[in-house]
């Protein structure tokens, strides 16, 4: 039996799994923090890459990677890592979630004359998080920096340039360089103009390497595979494939699909991703999922499991009383100033009961609302994969196949990116043209009709869109 290990190195710790490489059977698995990194700008999330390396070697302890053959590497995406020519870093890895880039995206947009140039050059339109948008925040803000940065390397690039002993050649993959802002989906090359644009010149940027190909072996002869961005790499460790959607619900929602060829939506909802398996990923993101039902759940004075179980007391369409989720403004649609609403309030409708599951329903109507801007654009959706703690409360898993009027997988909780760089790992070491089958044997596949009949849903759908486009009627369709 052969043993392959994937690594993901997320914004706040790593993850470590050790997998049979024919099943996935996890046969081991570590994790550490990451060391707490200080700025003097309080705003600012970034931090030096050697913490990363410090948090593997951690995880790694009690002999996780023994007898392993091959390790894949998962981490987070649209990080920048700047060198000099001489490979050294010129200041701290700036963060995917760093917010000081925000004003320098919209900058960038500005620059190439709005966002259908970008949509059409790359296939998304920049967000702060992309990688772009830093290098053109470290020209305005740091410009000595930028003018000694002469490449530029993503977290897993890093990671793996680093398991690797350093070697002259840098790689990536399609998926993660998909997130940078300066490699188009839509071409497969990379746009040295739209760096030009960002940082004032060009830089040295990784290979892009395919699917199944190896970055290299390391200096003791350990296989390690291309690697790609955390996104990719829980697709690939989920094992989907193309009708195959992943609804995430943490704090903002994150939907995307397996598709077989890039979406260019000219509105710029959709960012055009690739992915690890040689398909795309397109993806659209809420700014309110879970958090939702985590503030209901406070106004109620209970937990999110007592919000479940009031939820369930209530029946759909809660009443009449409808909550639009926008607690936070809203991108999917595209409502920034938006606040919450609730309506259809009457004396029967005012029980905590009613309350509850409209908050579930109006959270998993609005990610039922960014699933069909997926669909208008042609992205096939057959079932979905339900992510996330909240994913996996009694009333979600309940509600959310009868509003999205599809079947939902639940997956047992799993650090599926980790499973993802390890699938990667063993199909680079097969050498196949197709990954190796890895099943969730516990996963629960919830259907539509299970507990109520679809019409219901669709009426709840329309109840809800009624509300929404009666209230922000710049969302009406047609």
């Amino acid at each position: 039996m052969a043993i392959v290990a994937g690594i993901d190195s997320s914004t706040s710790r790593t993850r470590i799994v050790a997998c049979d490489a024919d099943t996935g059977a996890v046969l081991r698995d570590g994790r550490a923090a990451h060391p707490v990194q200080d700025s003097p700008d309080a705003r600012a999330t970034e931090t030096d890459p050697q913490n990363w390396l410090h948090s593997l070697g951690e995880a790694a302890t009690g002999g996780l990677l023994e007898s392993v053959r091959a390790i894949g590497v998962s981490a987070q995406q649209h990080g920048l890592i700047g060198l000099d020519a001489g490979g050294v870093l010129v200041r701290p890895a700036l963060l995917w979630n760093d917010p000081r880039s925000a004003a320098s995206a919209a900058a960038l947009i500005d620059a190439l004359g709005g966002p259908e140039p970008w949509v059409q050059a790359i296939g998304s339109v920049p967000a702060p998080t992309y990688t772009i948008a830093k290098l053109r925040w470290l020209a305005e803000h740091e410009p000595v920096s930028a003018k000694r940065i002469a490449e530029v390397l993503l977290p897993h690039d890093w990671l793996v340039w680093q398991l690797l002993g350093h070697p002259k050649r840098r790689t990536t993959d399609r998926g993660d360089a998909s997130g940078t802002g300066y490699w188009s989906p839509l071409t497969g090359e990379y746009r040295q103009d739209l760096v030009q644009l960002a940082v004032g010149h060009e830089l040295r940027l990784p290979d892009v390497l395919g699917p199944a190909e190896p970055a290299g072996h390391t200096p003791e002869g350990l296989l390690i595979s291309a690697g790609t961005g955390d996104n990719m790499a829980a697709a690939l460790g989920l094992g989907l494939t193309p009708g195959d959607a992943v609804v995430s619900l943490g704090g903002n929602g994150t939907i995307f699909a397996v598709h077989d060829q890039p979406v260019v939506d000219l509105s710029g909802a959709v960012s055009s991703f690739a992915d690890a398996t040689g398909h795309h990923l397109p993806m659209v993101g809420t700014l309110n999922a879970a958090q939702v039902l985590r503030s209901t759940a406070g106004l109620l004075g209970c937990d999110l499991a007592g919000l479940s179980e009031l939820a369930l007391q209530s029946t759909p369409g809660s009443y009449g009383l409808v909550l639009l989720p926008y607690l936070d403004g809203e991108r999917t649609p595209q409502l920034p100033s938006a606040a919450g609403t609730l309506t259809g309030l009457r004396i029967e409708s005012m029980t905590p009961q009613h309350l509850a599951r409209a908050a579930v329903e109006g959270m998993l109507c609005n990610v039922a609302d960014a699933l069909d801007v997926l669909r208008d654009q042609g992205v096939a959706v057959r079932r979905v994969f339900l992510l996330g703690a909240v994913g996996r409360l009694p009333a979600v898993r309940e509600i959310a196949p009868l509003l999205f009027g599809l079947p939902v997988v639940i997956p047992p909780a799993g650090d599926y990116a980790a499973r993802g760089a390890a699938r990667q790992a063993a199909w680079a070491l097969a050498g196949t043209t197709e990954p190796p089958r890895w099943d969730l044997p516990e996963a629960v596949t919830v259907a539509p009709d299970q507990f109520h009949d679809p019409a219901v849903g669709r009426s709840v759908r329309q109840q809800y869109t009624t509300v929404r486009e009666q209230t922000h009627p710049e969302t009406a369709k047609g």
